[in-house]
């Protein structure tokens, strides 16, 4: 479902991602785990068409991003560390705003049905979300990527800065999504996290991914280990 083939983009002499090549299939999650600035968000923005390569390619349902953007955005849903809502509009109205923007027409009570499966609570739906939290605000962008169909989505940072029950109610909505046959990359610096949640874990360093595991092999302690030593391989 998501495929990068020597993904390569530089800023002037600065190489950002280096000849990156991965894949994640549907009903997988990847997480990419690295420092700030290994090349985690550039990946996601190539993906999105937020940036373009300067060699290689993105793909996306076998279609390469920087040739038919218009349709990779269809397939993919977008949440970012922080998820920009209109704060003086409801849950429900950002999402039938959101849903009318992607010309997804559904009756009221399957956009309700959108947020019971997401788990916000009935009695927030009608409230702006100038007054949710961090977490509410991500299950409304999820309730978006459910109505919109999507078959990709990516997630960056999506759990910084929430609270432990946040975080592990986050971490079981995206598994739900994951066996519902969505394939998902998520870029973390939560090792936890990225072990409690995906199937396969890649290191980023540099630009570079650099080691490439799957979850069910390693421990969190092991886990721990082979990052730190590739965070200080020269």
């Amino acid at each position: 479902m998501l495929e990068a083939t020597g993904l390569t983009k530089k800023f002037g002499s600065l190489c950002a991602l280096d000849c990156l090549d991965l894949s994640v299939a549907p009903g997988e999650i990847f997480c990419l785990l690295g420092a700030n600035g290994a090349g985690k968000t550039t990946t996601i923005n190539l993906f999105l068409d937020f940036l373009k390569p300067c060699a290689g390619s993105a793909q996306v349902a076998g279609k390469v991003v920087a040739e038919e953007p218009t349709a990779i955005k269809r397939a993919l849903a977008y949440v970012p560390e922080n998820v920009a809502l209109y704060p003086k509009l409801t849950g429900f109205e950002n999402l039938s705003y959101f849903l009318g923007l992607a010309q997804v027409s559904l009756a009221e009570t399957e956009k309700r049905a959108l947020f019971d499966k997401v788990g916000l609570q009935a009695e927030a739906v009608d409230r702006r979300t100038e007054t949710y939290s961090k977490g509410m605000r991500q299950k409304v962008a999820l309730a978006i990527a459910l109505g919109r169909g999507a078959q990709a989505l990516l997630l960056d940072e999506p759990t910084s800065g929430l609270d432990p029950s946040a975080a592990k109610t986050f971490s079981d909505l995206i598994k739900v999504f994951r066996d519902q046959g969505m394939a998902i990359l998520m870029a973390t610096h939560d090792l936890f996290r990225a072990r409690e949640v995906s199937d396969r874990i890649g290191v980023m360093r540099s630009g570079r991914l650099v080691g490439c595991y799957a979850t069910a092999d390693l421990s969190t302690t092991r886990l721990e280990q082979l990052y730190l030593q590739h965070m200080s391989e020269a």
